[in-house]
């Protein structure tokens, strides 16, 4: 799992590539939201548009990540679900927690 951080505006944005599976890829994601908290960002993007695969684990991580923004006062959105991540989302009723969009364009115009 690769985790990079770029920013577009005042939008902090995380680039999501690989598995969010247990293990390595769970606490790669867990610690590029912490760092990004961390350091004082106020709204966070996650872009998942290159993860190949998530298991409960992931999905864990996701619910994890969304809580610890909101108890910090962060805005947390998810743009570019693949269908394997849209389809979780659906079935786990999950899809109602997150704020989800289509397009970065779109996600970044939303924290506006």
């Amino acid at each position: 799992m690769r985790v990079t951080t770029r920013t577009s505006g005042d939008v902090t944005i995380i680039d999501l590539s690989g598995k969010i599976t247990i293990g390595a890829g769970d606490i790669a994601l867990r610690n590029g939201v912490q760092d990004v908290i961390n350091s004082g960002a106020t709204k966070l993007l996650i872009n998942l548009h290159e993860v190949t695969t998530i298991d409960s684990s992931g999905v864990g991580e996701l619910v994890s990540a969304y809580t610890t923004a909101t108890n910090r006062g962060v805005r947390l959105k998810l743009v570019n679900l693949p269908d394997k991540v849209s389809d979780i989302l659906q079935v786990t009723q999950l899809i109602t927690v997150f704020d989800t969009y289509d397009s970065e364009d779109e996600a970044v115009a939303a924290f506006r």
